[in-house]
């Protein structure tokens, strides 16, 4: 059985994407949470994660580190993963893609915090362009597949890569479209994203470089989290 080892719930962006991918598709796996560290956390990442980073899974012939490596893999023993079309695999691929490389300014303006929702000083020019183009996006896959996920009527890694967005897009109330926010509201009523989510804000722990990257960009509405 895969072992994916991820971070804490509440922060980790990237480790988000291939947990959620398992578990709303019921493929099988064992959770290995690891906590980030104060100082960083590469050593303790490193005992399992060649790359020092979460996501990393592991299975009896190999280990795959790094969220499209990781879903690409799973995708050869459970090819709904991708859609069936090959068009329709090549747009979420290629969205996929954009997502795993690009939007810095979305990324480091609006870090991952599951539990707070914050009042941003400013939507900055750099980050309502990344609204724009992931409007744009989104927009394309619904019209051109027929909704209500991003490739068409099932839910498939496309929609994974892009489920943090729409978690900073309701924390940070981030000023998407009405057909974008109809899909944001889709992905939060998925009882795997459900879980995920109170599992982050269940969590005990905080690492002060997280919570200073949300404090550097605006201003804390509500913590949701247990104190």
């Amino acid at each position: 059985m895969y072992q994916l080892f991820i971070g804490n719930k509440n922060y980790s962006s990237w480790s988000l994407r291939p947990w959620l991918l398992m578990h709303q598709l019921e493929i099988p796996f064992n959770e290995k949470l690891v906590t980030f560290e104060e100082g960083g956390s590469w050593e303790k990442f490193h005992s399992f994660s060649p790359s020092g980073q979460v996501p990393c899974l592991k299975t009896e012939e190999t280990t795959i580190w790094d969220s499209l490596a990781i879903t690409e893999y799973i995708a050869e023993d459970f090819p709904q993963v991708w859609a069936s079309d090959r068009i329709t695999r090549a747009w979420s691929r290629s969205a996929s893609a954009e997502m795993h490389s690009g939007f810095s300014a979305l990324r480091n303006i609006c870090p991952m915090n599951c539990g707070l929702k914050v009042e941003l000083y400013e939507v900055s020019a750099p980050l309502q362009k990344d609204i724009h183009r992931i409007n744009e996006l989104w927009t394309e896959g619904l019209q051109k597949f027929g909704g209500p996920f991003l490739a068409g009527k099932e839910f498939t890694a496309v929609d994974a890569f892009f489920a943090p967005v729409t978690i900073r897009a309701e924390n940070y109330n981030l000023p998407f479209s009405e057909d974008a926010k109809q899909y944001i509201k889709l992905i939060h009523s998925l009882p795997s994203m459900q879980k995920w989510i109170a599992d982050a804000i269940k969590e005990p722990w905080r690492e002060s470089a997280h919570e200073e990257e949300v404090r550097s960009s605006g201003t804390i509405i509500t913590d949701l989290r247990q104190q």
